[in-house]
């Protein structure tokens, strides 16, 4: 399961660096280190990793605006 959420992470970032804004790319790579962040603090839990991207992706937006 960690694998294809890792996997799954790595391939929205890849497609998002094609064509993005600094906000953008700031918003998507704080989503995928939260998520990743998330899934690691709370043992692999779906609600967790859901979570911790929400919250990486805001703080993300948020320090490249």
């Amino acid at each position: 399961m960690k694998k294809i959420i890792m996997l799954n992470l790595f391939i929205v970032l890849a497609a998002s660096l094609i064509s993005c804004t600094n906000r953008e790319m700031g918003t998507v790579g704080g989503a995928a280190v939260g998520g990743i962040a998330g899934s690691a603090l709370t043992g692999g839990s779906a609600l967790g990793t859901v979570a911790g991207a929400v919250g990486g992706g805001v703080i993300g937006n948020q320090v490249t605006r």
